[in-house]
């Protein structure tokens, strides 16, 4: 089974450099549900894989993000979606750990747990973090220009073999036709 995996934060949801740290500020891109629906419609299994770095630093508690995480499923319900997993990072950029995104222990969990084969996997993410995890494991990166997405395409340069959409949209538009 073909399976998408998705970052969080400047893909589904508007980023905020000063974190999602509640459900009222989960907002999502607009076409973000309905483009995760039309995935769900050709039979492609949807996947998120986000780092939140907000738990280790004391600005939510994990029944926060479930609540946030509640919020993002229950309006993609309503846009007739859903996702087969919702995974993360808690940890903090300094706590060394394997499962923070570019390092691949997050992704390689996802792996493990869904049978995954990276060969018909693709990630879509608005960092390079999330592109470099995704080249670790041997996973397709695509790269939107929301969130953080415009910074990281001047990082990477015109020439950097990357496909590059303007919104998660924009990729299943193109994906599906």
């Amino acid at each position: 089974m073909n399976t998408i995996i998705l970052d969080r934060d400047g893909v589904i949801n508007q980023d905020s450099d000063a974190f999602i740290k509640h459900p009222g500020e989960w907002i999502p891109i607009p076409g973000s549900l309905e483009a995760i629906a039309r995935l769900n419609q050709a039979g492609y299994r949807v996947i998120v894989a986000s780092n939140q770095s907000g738990l280790a630093r004391g600005l939510f508690d994990k029944t926060a993000l479930e609540a946030i995480h509640a919020k993002m499923e229950s309006s993609l319900k309503q846009q007739g979606g859903m996702l087969d997993g919702i995974y993360y990072c808690p940890h903090g950029p300094d706590d060394d750990c394997s499962c923070r995104k570019p390092k691949p222990g997050l992704l390689q969990q996802i792996a493990e747990d869904m049978g995954l084969d990276s060969i018909d996997s693709i990630l879509v993410g608005d960092s390079l973090r999330d592109l470099q995890a995704a080249q670790a494991v041997g996973i397709k990166p695509v790269l939107v220009l929301t969130g953080k997405g415009k910074k990281t395409a001047a990082e990477l340069g015109k020439d950097s073999g990357i496909e590059t959409y303007n919104d998660l949209s924009d990729f299943v538009t193109r994906l599906l036709t």
